[in-house]
């Protein structure tokens, strides 16, 4: 599970233009389509068949530490059920994401194809949509660029050093 946008001292203003509010959301779907990708070139140089199944919201969290015995951070609310409802509903390999999702991410050029109508546990049915890809020329947002294969690639090393 990952989260983004979760700075409490940066508040976003309502009338905020959604290439600004959203820009984390863009950075952590770039992130889930590197993962995507990292892992198909794990699995063609250690010929395995590692699949990822991933799902993608956007919405308000409630996140703390919880444990008295051995705590730990974790996130909770509606928004949280429905990514984890996505990954859970959605095909090996693809990432799945409502359409509210699809409609923000659409404006920072990822494209879609529509998967249909599905139906989650507590919300009904839902129209749901498998992320392609990103169009090529379209740049991500701006702001501190950080290299997330750069990362991906040292979260791979350390593992391979244990």
């Amino acid at each position: 599970m990952a989260a983004s946008g979760l700075n409490s001292e940066e508040f976003v203003k309502p009338n905020v233009p959604v290439l600004q509010k959203w820009r984390h959301l863009a950075h952590l779907t770039d992130f889930a389509l590197t993962l995507k990708e990292t892992l198909n070139n794990i699995n063609k140089e250690s010929f395995n068949n590692f699949v990822l199944r991933m799902g993608i919201n956007q919405g308000p969290i409630t996140a703390g530490v919880i444990g008295a015995r051995k705590p730990h951070y974790d996130m909770w609310g509606n928004t949280v059920n429905v990514a984890s409802r996505m990954e859970s509903t959605g095909k090996a390999g693809c990432i799945q994401v409502v359409q509210a999702t699809a409609q923000i991410l659409h404006e920072f050029g990822y494209v879609f194809e529509q998967r249909g109508l599905v139906t989650v546990k507590g919300k009904g049915k839902l129209m749901t949509y498998y992320l392609i890809g990103k169009q090529t020329g379209k740049k991500s947002p701006p702001e501190d660029k950080i290299s997330l294969r750069g990362i991906i690639r040292d979260v791979v090393k350390i593992q391979h050093s244990d």
